[in-house]
């Protein structure tokens, strides 16, 4: 299984949201490719970086920062955040990106997804992020009406490498991932599910990575590391030994 630390962009910083509110931010560091370096020397191959203006904005925002990243990172790296047209997806995968997370579009334009994933092959991943067991999107601030398993399972045959679960309530509160949530939802679809969203400790590295063979792929992780509550290179050796 793989851990993805995380690095959330808000005006050029890393950031970690509560509850998805981007007026409840924390800065955590300024230089975001340094913090890429100190992942990598914990022994991160991958990262997952999110460009948090540019999922409200639905367009990048933060490319210099994340240009950055992927110079430094000598790994994958794996990046949402306003991702909705051809022109973008195609300039970041020019620029070295491994993956890219569409959200929003998933819902909205699920045609395009289909075309890119198509394309690109194991290039992209859905995000399906859940408030009360509904998509959310525009950046988790609006709630849909499609259940997160229909969305989901909208994409089981177009060749999307991953789906990127997130139960928002959860994200940057500490208050542990959803994991049952998540492994019903990898057991549900032939489609392989990185676990994201509230993890809190080491234990829950453990729990998901015992459910590696029922299709979880992988858990991102960032307040806890940063708090100092998980220690990245025992939780990516722990998912090594899942």
């Amino acid at each position: 299984m793989i851990v993805f630390p995380a690095i959330d962009l808000k005006g050029g910083q890393v950031v970690r949201l509560a509850d998805g509110d981007m007026e409840r931010a924390t800065v955590y560091a300024d230089d975001p490719a340094a913090q890429a370096l100190l992942f990598a020397e914990a022994g991160a191959e991958h990262l997952h970086v999110v460009d948090l203006d540019g999922a409200f904005a639905g367009r990048p925002e933060n490319a210099e920062a994340v240009e950055y990243i992927i110079e430094n990172f000598p790994g994958y790296v794996q990046l949402g955040g306003g991702i909705r047209n051809r022109e973008t997806v195609e300039r970041w995968f020019d620029l070295g990106v491994a993956r890219l997370v569409i959200g929003t579009a998933a819902l909205k334009d699920p045609q395009f997804v289909t075309d890119m994933a198509r394309e690109f092959e194991n290039g992209i991943v859905v995000a399906v992020d859940a408030r009360d067991g509904y998509v959310a999107t525009e950046g988790w601030a609006e709630k849909s009406d499609m259940p997160v398993i229909d969305l989901a399972r909208r994409f089981e045959d177009a060749g999307v490498a991953s789906l990127l679960f997130t139960d928002v309530g959860r994200d940057g509160m500490l208050t542990g991932c959803n994991i049952d949530a998540t492994v019903d939802l990898a057991r549900a679809v032939d489609i392989p599910v990185i676990a994201s969203g509230g993890v809190k400790g080491i234990d829950e590295i453990h729990i998901l990575s015992l459910h590696a063979h029922d299709g979880i792929e992988g858990v991102i992780t960032g307040r806890a590391i940063y708090d100092g509550r998980l220690d990245l290179a025992t939780a990516i050796r722990m998912a090594n030994r899942g």
